[in-house]
């Protein structure tokens, strides 16, 4: 088994809903970034022992929270003494349009990953793309870099749709067992 640790950012409380997915999945700990976009020193040192990393933001105004990229500039201090080499990573993202430009966050999060040195895990799942697909299907938002989700602006966090949530939880599992294999 690996150690993997879900850190994430949420503005309203619907990426911190996927996350506690994502983390079920990945049987992972879970680090919120604070709404002035720190983490304690603890969760520092849990960062810096994990074996995979899974980062967590919203996706506002075409990229991710402001609180996320604050924590992002100080992994510079990790990136210095390439901390996080050979680390797996992994991340998600929700917004409330079907699209909302999420695939740029998640570029954005595999681009830290790779300026850390660290190794991607794709989704893995085929998309839901038929005719008779629900918003109920995993991978029903044809993700690939990671995990999308869609959240209604008008609705709280328990009306996020089941398929979004199920591919969350099933991105985390395998970011998990990827993470696992490598460690050999």
């Amino acid at each position: 088994m690996s150690n993997t640790v879900v850190i994430y950012y949420s503005g309203y409380g619907h990426t911190r809903r996927v996350a506690e997915y994502v983390a079920e999945g990945a049987k992972a700990e879970l680090i919120e970034i604070d709404a002035n976009g720190d983490i304690t020193d603890a969760a520092w040192e849990k960062l810096n022992a994990a074996d995979a990393i899974i980062f967590g933001s919203p996706t506002y105004m075409g990229s991710a929270a402001w609180q996320f990229k604050k924590f992002a500039d100080a992994t510079s201090k990790v990136w210095f003494t390439r901390g996080w080499q050979d680390k797996v990573f992994g991340g998600f993202t929700n917004s409330a349009s079907l699209n909302g430009d999420k695939q740029v966050t998640l570029i954005f999060m595999q681009t830290l990953a790779s300026q850390h040195g660290g190794i991607w895990v794709s989704l893995g799942l085929a998309p839901a793309n038929t005719f008779d697909a629900t918003r109920n299907d995993v991978n029903n938002l044809g993700g690939s870099v990671g995990a999308l989700v869609q959240s209604p602006s008008d609705r709280g966090a328990e009306d996020t749709a089941a398929g979004d949530l199920e591919t969350a939880r099933l991105y985390g599992a395998r970011v998990t067992e990827i993470a696992a294999r490598l460690k050999g």
